[in-house]
């Protein structure tokens, strides 16, 4: 069962962020609370969203996503930030479930994009999308400014 995450999902959304990070092999990178999850999912002015994957009444997986915006279309589309399932549930359709929704969310709201960035050595995910008919940005480099170059820059100096 796919549902719109819920203020009470919120700390196995973390618990599962972080079993994410983990499979990612960034363990100690989680910076994220409780608190700042349920400010960004639920929070006044909330621009992020979440979806649960349910399996037996417990959920096993999730998709955390925003709107983002393509100046060539004129028109939103959805990014998404983390799509996850545990390894134990993976092969039961709980992750095409999870992108169908959002897929779905897409051509009902008139979005044109559902867009998210997988790892080069994550071959299974990379499979997986392909099977879905994604294609990869090839000639596309993601750029990040964050620790100190961010504050640097942000900061004027």
């Amino acid at each position: 069962m796919i549902r719109p995450a819920r203020p009470d999902d919120v700390p196995v959304i973390l618990k599962l962020i972080r079993e994410l990070a983990e499979y990612e092999r960034e363990p100690d990178a989680v910076e994220a609370t409780e608190a700042d999850i349920e400010r960004a999912l639920f929070g006044e002015g909330a621009a992020a969203h979440a979806h649960i994957a349910e399996a037996d009444g417990e959920a096993v997986g999730f998709a955390l996503w925003f709107l983002n915006f393509s100046t060539w279309t004129g028109r939103h589309g959805i990014y998404l930030e983390d799509l996850y399932v545990r390894p134990e549930m993976r092969g039961r359709g709980l992750g095409k479930a999870l992108l169908t929704e959002l897929a779905r969310l897409c051509v009902e709201r008139g979005y044109r994009r559902l867009e998210w960035s997988v790892l080069d050595w994550n071959t299974p995910s990379i499979a997986f999308y392909r099977s879905l008919g994604a294609e990869p940005m090839d000639g596309w480099t993601v750029h990040r400014l964050d620790g100190e170059a961010l504050g640097r820059l942000g900061g004027g100096d």
